[in-house]
């Protein structure tokens, strides 16, 4: 039961709601108790032969007036107790999704999205039942059991001991099962979350599964991954299947001796049959609280073990966080780097190291190298998803470091374009729209000439209203790249960062979104990082990184003066260029 007092603060907030679901659950308790006792005295006034046409027009009235109050205390009780339980799971999708939003890209890494997506519905909605039906049961079957037992030996002590006497052993056996329902209830949702993160990839990959002909191997898999959700749940299902014949097989034992021994006590005038008719309701009463009790131990292992699991997740503490005192606002003036070196958590080389530089604002800063020279980690240190170590370096905007600013403050000044371009599956409007919904449509369509897209939105049957599916799954890589530009354009962003957001668009539409950001972005910061030399060319500055070191610096004419691995690069892709167009014409 340590699951109800671990839920125990969500019951103080909500104590007034309890606190009357419980009071009425009390009051229901104890209406059902009146009609056993007026079946009672109807039968022993009928054996006596007392009872009157009136009286018993009148005991019927009581017991019809009896269940419509029972009805309405029933609703009451079932909105005041069920609401709140409803309300506990949504503030805990809200705390897993605000949870999810602080925590880093490392935890992702380590993370399936299935098992996350799993954690917030089958594991919150048994902590959910567990409030409800989990409370319910467990107030209803103290408050309705004890109620018949002490109603039971006001009539008869000795009969109501002997009833009770296969008790212990329902006690013992659903203790037992408890404690197995918890285990193979554990294994049965981490199997479930496993099953998750299959359907999530698959639906995700279908183009690479369609494109590699695996269909039928990932078919075989995935059959795999659910048998094995099913063998783990049919666990679960055998151990609460032995609850209720269990409780069934005591209190059918419980009705043999009450009825045996209710018959002896009935000869030897010590009982009357009225009673014993009364007293065997009682006993029909209690069936309830019994099988409750068994149910009970099934809710609350299931309850226990998921609300265990969605713990242990919001116990994660987020690596990156804001320090007290930070700023609101977003500083403006010159980007500086001061880095000695920086190495992921759990790496022991560094990634990046021996990084000094200064540029100004409105300066543009292109960033190239070899595939794994630090050139991501180099901009994932500006939008802070890793933090330096204090000795080991600083990340300076204008007179202020970027630590002294709220992450939040931070990122929303920042426009950032993935190479891992994401759209939702929402309207290109909505798309584009995503970091400042207010935007007019002018605004929107702006952006999207900005980033070369507008055209190409215009040729859609719906233009801007059109949805553009999941991940953006309906359009060709270089539109979802432009998209994405104009989703980070549109919020005029003080720093503006596109990690190899090019590399899908043919050359004359880089050279246009180019000169647009060129016109627009005079008085703001612009970091490109390219594979391709021409995205960067007219940088103000350009750094040349392997292995996490500058290997060259310099602007696009100077670099090229140096003869180094810049202008080895650029003659090498200017030969790449001429090919292609060569092949073109021909």
């Amino acid at each position: 039961m340590n699951i109800f007092l671990d839920l125990m603060w969500y019951f103080k907030q909500e104590k007034s709601k309890y606190l009357v679901g419980v009071v009425v659950l009390f009051l229901v308790s104890l209406l059902n108790l009146l009609p056993p006792y007026i079946v009672g005295r109807i039968v022993d006034d009928i054996r006596i032969q007392t009872l009157s046409y009136p009286t018993l027009f009148n005991w019927l009235l009581l017991i019809l007036a009896i269940a419509i109050t029972v009805y309405g205390l029933r609703y009451l009780w079932r909105i005041m107790i069920f609401g709140s339980a409803i309300r506990l799971g949504m503030l805990l999708r809200n705390r897993l999704y605000e949870h999810f939003t602080k925590l880093s890209p490392r935890f992702y890494h380590k993370r399936r999205i299935g098992d996350l997506m799993a954690h917030s519905t089958n594991d919150v909605q048994a902590v959910q039942m567990t409030a409800g039906e989990g409370v319910l049961t467990l107030v209803d079957s103290i408050i309705m059991g004890g109620l018949v037992i002490l109603t039971m030996g006001f009539i008869h002590w000795k009969l109501t001991l002997i009833a009770l006497l296969p008790m212990p052993i329902m006690v013992l056996a659903t203790s037992y099962y408890g404690t197995l329902l918890h285990k193979r209830f554990h294994e049965a949702q981490a199997s479930f979350s496993h099953l998750n993160d299959r359907v999530q990839e698959n639906i995700s990959g279908v183009r690479v599964i369609k494109a590699f002909g695996q269909e039928e191997a990932e078919k075989r898999q995935f059959e795999q991954v659910s048998k094995q959700v099913v063998e783990k749940n049919m666990g679960v299902a055998r151990i609460d299947a032995l609850f209720d014949p269990t409780i069934s097989f005591i209190v059918g034992f419980s009705f043999i001796l009450t009825v045996g021994f209710g018959a002896y006590f009935v000869v030897h005038d010590s009982l009357t049959i009225g009673q014993l008719t009364t007293f065997t309701i009682y006993l029909g009463h209690l069936i309830w609280p019994m099988l409750a009790f068994g149910w009970l131990f099934n809710i609350v292992e299931k309850g226990r073990a998921s609300y265990d699991r969605i713990s242990h997740l919001l116990e994660i503490q987020p690596e990156v966080v804001s320090k007290e005192g930070a700023m609101d606002h977003m500083p403006v003036g010159s980007l500086q780097y001061d880095l000695d070196s920086f190495a992921y958590p759990d790496h022991q080389e560094p990634s990046l190291q021996s990084i000094h530089l200064s540029l100004e604002r409105g300066q543009t800063l292109g960033i190239v190298g070899r595939t794994g020279s630090g050139k991501t980690t180099f901009l994932r240190l500006l939008l802070r998803e890793f933090d330096l170590d204090s000795n080991k370096g600083d990340i300076r905007i204008g007179a202020h470091s970027i630590y002294d600013v709220k992450i939040e403050s931070l990122r929303r000044a920042i426009g950032y374009v993935p190479q891992d371009h994401y759209l939702f599956s929402a309207s290109i409007s909505d798309n584009i729209a995503f970091g400042k919904p207010e935007a007019t449509q002018a605004e929107i369509e702006q952006a999207a000439a900005i980033a070369s897209v507008h055209k190409d939105i215009l040729r859609f049957e719906h233009g801007y209203d059109t949805v553009v599916g999941e991940r953006g799954v309906t359009l060709s890589g270089g539109q979802k790249q432009r998209i994405s530009i104009a989703r980070a354009l549109l919020i005029d962003p003080e720093i503006l960062i596109l990690d190899d957001s090019l590399s899908a668009v043919d050359a004359r539409t880089e050279e246009r979104i180019l000169h647009s950001l060129r016109e627009t972005r005079k008085d703001r910061t612009t970091i490109i990082s390219a594979h391709r030399l021409s995205a960067i060319q007219h940088a103000d500055l350009i750094i040349v990184l392997e292995e996490g070191r500058v290997l060259e610096r310099g602007n696009h004419a100077s670099l090229l003066q140096e003869n180094g691995w810049y202008a080895s690069m650029y003659r090498r892709q200017q030969l790449e260029d001429q090919v292609e167009q060569g092949g073109k014409s021909t």
